[in-house]
């Protein structure tokens, strides 16, 4: 094909012409996708229609008779609570899953519209920038005030209905104190209550491949977000439970007593003081100063999260447990896959160190395992230590290569100290052993993820601002190659106006831009793409001395020789969805067959009643059906990984084998050349001036959607933020509106 066929698409200048290369799904998809979000938008607000009431005599009242009527069915009150309140999560799950199923990263890619105006959208709305929540979205903000509003409701509606039994005590003729202790004990049992419907909630944002958040297109670093927001609501409201009960037990003077009591007919209370305890160290420890004096700290401490589950469980019972099971189960099931994904060896194919202190590494994976530019993995070098786990944003395109996935890693703590140190003792050694390293030489990592976005939103924008702190600009150099790439194989991609704000302390980080041979992977790029880069050195005041030495330091670079290299393991959640689909649904019908086989054979004909022996009963189904169940989907799931690799393996090996003989893995090997096809301005002492630049913007792109991606501090996603809901509300009919999106993992 010559090379002006392959420009003509991207030259067309009318905007169906542009859009005609978007494949159009059929009519049974498209009608069968609108149905199951319709059916999972009924069933959702039907469910929280009924959380919501529940706190209400009528609808209590209604729910206890209908539970008591189907008391003698095969699974008893436990699967008729669990029915109406963790069924339809799983339903919901199941849902997810047959959606993603019927379409793909390109059929949704295909969906995004280009309306001829400009719309707001609540994902993408700053409407909080300050405070403790940080930058929050008004579809954030919304989520926010409901389960504010739901707490306060349920607090008043248990509040008057304990009001009203204040006559009934008076006819009992109890004394002031009595009645005063029962009070406190009948408002913790409330506080306990709601407590446990915001846990319901809470284990679902950490699933981290989640097929719920993948249907919503949540990446997990937002959704961490909020596991943070309600890990404070359930606390606060657990804490609420436990001190009203000491209060009224020191009242009556049977606090030691109450507190070790372990009743096998109702609530134990000593197993809810270890899960209260267990709860309170992973809560203060998670605290914003406690996290920055020692994350290590708030690391382990929330590995405490199993002992809050097992003992919540063994105080409540199961019949209770089971109003939250089904998000906790959920998270079991994507805590065992990643735990097994992570017990592969993942090899490091090459390793570079900048002189601004940057550490490259590219990792091994199999062709199979899809990801997107703005994806995240978590990273486990094992001789550095085998218990620390660190997230890194992916720096290469997955049209990169289909075996090797880069990442960007900013030498600013310990752990990447000890990485670089490490990489330029193999760097150093003498070259004949660097052709023939040692095993002890190389590295080797384990790998969660990669996560992220579902669907790659930065091609869904035909214009965008890409704002970066230092080593915030990792992912751009992903977009940048992605949308290179994209425009080069006629793929369908938005994006023709693209302004990147880069602002770093000193000017030898500037070589990590150049890092994308733009030239080579799209030598026409600017025809079809307007690319401005301002780059803000904030700490030197003047251009180093010889302008051109920043692009011609020495890197310190190896790559690594294996006979037989080991990639990524694809048992992930956002990895292939009909394995992953399976893997749930299997799990689930598993977990739904042990408890029966439970129930059948031994609780229900050996009449076992005990409380919180019940309730291990059911952990023990649920880790049984992950580890039995799932372990089955695993295992097929993992050997159809070899078979399809060595597959690809086959297809691959002499391609990949020229391609690193000539250039090498990494991405730095274009550092030294600089091509200007686009336009390029560096100032030294200052910062970027967000009023101005989107002002500029505004002015220059007129009535459209920008989208603004930030990944650095959150000083900086703070001041982005405020500029874009700055610009949004003074808007005018012929201005654009800016979509704030953030790609920054904080924890």
């Amino acid at each position: 094909m010559s090379g002006n066929s392959a420009k003509e698409p991207l030259l067309l200048s009318s905007k169906d012409a542009e859009l005609g290369c978007l494949k159009k799904t059929s009519l049974f998809v498209s009608s069968s996708k609108c149905l199951i979000k319709v059916a999972i938008l009924i069933i959702f607000i039907a469910w929280a229609t009924f959380i919501f009431l529940y706190p209400l005599e009528t609808v209590n009242e209604l729910f206890q008779k209908w539970t008591n009527a189907t008391e003698r069915n095969l699974f008893g009150h436990t699967g008729s609570i669990f029915l109406f309140f963790g069924g339809p999560i799983i339903i919901i799950a199941f849902l997810a899953i047959a959606y993603l199923i019927i379409s793909g990263e390109e059929d949704e890619l295909h969906e995004e519209k280009v309306w001829k105006n400009p719309r707001f959208s609540l994902w993408t709305f700053p409407v909080l920038v300050d405070g403790p929540f940080g930058v929050v979205s008004a579809a954030e903000m919304i989520g926010i005030i409901l389960f504010s509003l739901y707490t306060i409701w349920a607090v008043c509606v248990y509040a008057i209905r304990d009001y009203n039994l204040l006559s009934w005590f008076e006819s009992f003729g109890l004394p002031s104190k009595a009645k005063g202790a029962f009070m406190l004990e009948l408002t913790g049992l409330r506080f306990g209550f709601i407590g446990q419907m915001c846990l319901a909630f809470l284990f679902l944002p950490v699933a981290r491949g989640s097929v719920l958040l993948r249907f919503m297109h949540i990446p997990f670093e937002h959704a961490t977000r909020y596991h943070v927001w309600l890990g404070h609501l359930t606390m606060l409201l657990f804490s609420l439970h436990g001190i009203f009960y000491v209060v009224a037990w020191s009242m009556q003077g049977t606090l030691r007593e109450e507190l070790n009591a372990w009743k096998n007919e109702g609530i134990s209370n000593f197993p809810g003081v270890i899960s209260l305890l267990a709860g309170l160290l992973m809560w203060v420890t998670s605290l914003p100063g406690v996290r920055r004096w020692n994350f290590e700290l708030f690391f382990y401490t929330h590995q405490l999260y199993v002992v809050f589950v097992i003992f919540l469980a063994l105080h409540v019972g199961d019949f209770l447990f089971s109003m939250a099971a089904a998000g906790i189960f959920l998270f079991m099931l994507d805590r065992f896959l990643r735990f097994c994904q992570s017990r592969k060896t993942v090899d490091i194919l090459s390793a570079t160190c900048f002189p601004c202190g940057t550490v490259e590494l590219v990792l091994s994976k199999p062709a199979n395992l899809h990801y997107n530019a703005l994806g995240w993995v978590f990273l486990q070098v094992r001789e550095l230590s085998l218990l620390q786990w660190h997230p890194f944003s992916v720096s290469s395109s997955p049209l990169d290569g289909k075996n090797h996935l880069a990442i960007l890693i900013k030498v600013l703590g310990g752990w990447t100290g000890k990485l670089k140190e490490h990489i330029l003792s193999i760097s150093n050694e003498e070259p004949e052993k660097q052709q023939l390293l040692r095993p002890h030489s190389k590295i080797s990592a384990s790998v969660e993820g990669p996560y992220g976005h579902e669907v790659p939103y930065h091609l869904t924008y035909e214009n965008l601002i890409l704002v970066a702190g230092g080593i915030g600009i990792s992912p751009f150099l992903a977009i940048l190659s992605d949308i290179l790439h994209h425009i080069k194989d006629g793929k369908p991609c938005l994006p023709k106006n693209i302004l990147i704000v880069w602002a770093v302390k000193k000017s030898d980080e500037l070589p990590l831009l150049h890092t994308v041979d733009m030239d080579s992977i799209c030598p026409f790029f600017s025809e079809a793409l307007n690319l401005e880069i301002q780059t803000y050195v904030t700490r030197e005041s003047q251009p180093p001395l010889e302008e051109g030495k920043i692009h011609h330091e020495p890197l310190n670079y190896c790559v690594f020789n294996y006979s037989k290299k080991s990639g990524m393991s694809v048992l992930v959640g956002t990895g292939n969805i009909i394995w992953s689909g399976m893997y749930v649904i299997v799990s689930t019908i598993g977990l739904v067959i042990l408890v029966g086989l439970l129930n059948s054979f031994y609780i229900n004909p050996f009449n076992v009643t005990c409380w919180w022996y019940k309730g291990l009963l059911l952990v023990a189904c649920m880790i049984a059906s992950v580890l039995l169940f799932g372990s089955f989907v695993i295992v097929l799931w993992h050997l159809w990984e070899r078979k399809t690799s060595i597959e690809e393996q086959t297809k691959d090996d002499a391609e990949k084998i020229g391609t690193v003989q000539q250039n090498g893995y990494g991405m730095h090997k274009s550092a030294g050349i600089i091509k200007e096809k686009y336009v390029s301005s560096i100032l030294y002492g200052q910062r970027p001036d967000f009023a101005e630049i989107f002002g500029s913007m505004a002015e220059r792109w007129g009535s459209v959607d920008i989208g603004v991606i930030v990944c650095g501090p959150s000083t900086l996603q703070t001041s982005v933020a405020r500029e874009c809901r700055s610009q949004n509300l003074k808007r005018r009919k012929n201005q654009p509106i800016f979509h704030f999106n953030s790609h920054s993992f904080d924890l």
